[in-house]
């Protein structure tokens, strides 16, 4: 028997990766399902609290729940509003925008050829087409659009969530077979999700507005949709705000000159890193429990398997998977070793 322990070990291990496998291939291919519930769970963990807080005044559920949901109702179509008509502007301007960029890489293979570059026109008018560089913006543009009007749906979803959170406990106590379990660890690991959320949101909304007056001061058309695009990209760890800036520092080349594309991008540098390298991280610390590498990976891993959406909820879905790895006692060491790195002070 002890000599078979080893085989069946492995069988184990590749029963759990194949598992693992085909999970993986039906969240992808149930996508369009999965992405509104999350997002709508996400949203109602944040909306909890407030609602909490009315109560705690006095406010019967219902009408805290009305006051809460009236308002983001009203906000978020106040936004669809406005950035859908900077996007449909703007995609209305692309073909103009488009024969800008043909002359300014006219212009840039002009240069290179007068400083003796040995230039191959052809290829690099491959590598640089404009349409494909102002289609791509253009997509990007209308894919920000899709995702705000897919929160209609996931607002309907918040409200039933909503209304069933207050015997949510009641449930899970039911469902685990002890009407008395403590349920501390689960809400800690709760406030934690909304902690981030949360600030993060609240970090992302003063990086919109800095990036609007950054681009309406410094001329670029449609600033408030730069600022919009700013403050959701700005919940992508690491390279969000690089991509955010991409667009609108290329329009600022394109309408404005070099000059106004750097003072646009320098822009774009200084408020990410007084916000994203000074304030955030002080503000966060170490809440998360999770390392810089595995932030990163999981970036990575979401967005392959959801798109822009994955990488939008990264960090909280990533952070939900190790609460629930914690109370596995046969994957409690994945868990481990998705959180920060720690030394070792027998050393």
């Amino acid at each position: 028997m002890a000599e078979q322990r080893p085989s069946y070990r492995n069988s184990q291990y590749l029963l759990t990766a194949a598992s693992l496998v085909i999970v993986i291939g039906g969240l992808k291919l149930a996508a369009p399902i999965i992405l509104p519930v999350l997002m709508a769970m996400l949203v109602a963990l944040v909306a909890m609290h407030p609602i909490r807080g009315l109560q705690r005044r006095g406010l019967p559920t219902w009408l805290a729940l009305t006051l809460i949901m009236v308002g983001a109702s009203l906000a978020l179509l106040f936004v669809i509003g406005v950035v859908g008509a900077s996007i449909t502007k703007f995609t209305e301007q692309l073909p103009e925008y488009r024969v800008r960029l043909d002359s300014l890489i006219a212009d840039g293979f002009r240069v290179l050829r007068d400083m003796g570059a040995d230039v191959a026109p052809v290829t690099l008018s491959k590598s640089l087409d404009s349409g494909r560089i102002m289609n791509l913006v253009g997509d990007t543009a209308t894919g920000v659009l899709a995702l705000l009007s897919s929160v209609l749906l996931v607002l309907l979803i918040v409200i039933f969530i909503l209304l069933e959170a207050n015997g949510f406990s009641a449930k899970l106590r039911k469902a685990m077979g002890d009407r008395d379990a403590d349920l501390g660890e689960w809400t800690r690991a709760a406030d934690r999700v909304y902690q981030y959320l949360f600030i993060k949101s609240v970090i992302s909304a003063g990086t919109g507005v800095l990036v609007s007056l950054l681009t309406w001061l410094g001329g670029v058309d449609f600033p408030l949709l730069w600022g919009m695009v700013a403050f959701m990209f700005n919940f992508v760890p690491n390279i969000g705000s690089i991509i955010a800036a991409v667009p609108a520092v290329l329009l600022a080349l394109l309408l404005n000159g070099v000059v106004n594309a750097a003072i646009i991008g320098a822009g774009y540098f200084v408020i990410n890193m007084v916000i994203g390298n000074a304030i955030e991280p002080k503000i966060m610390g170490e809440k998360l429990g999770l390392s810089t590498l595995v932030v990163f990976l999981s970036l990575v891993f979401w967005g392959w398997l959801w798109g822009p959406a994955g990488m939008l909820l990264s960090v909280p879905l990533t952070v939900i998977v190790k609460i629930v790895l914690e109370h596995s006692e046969q994957f409690r060491f994945v868990a481990i070793l998705l959180g920060p790195s720690q030394t070792d002070d027998s050393t």
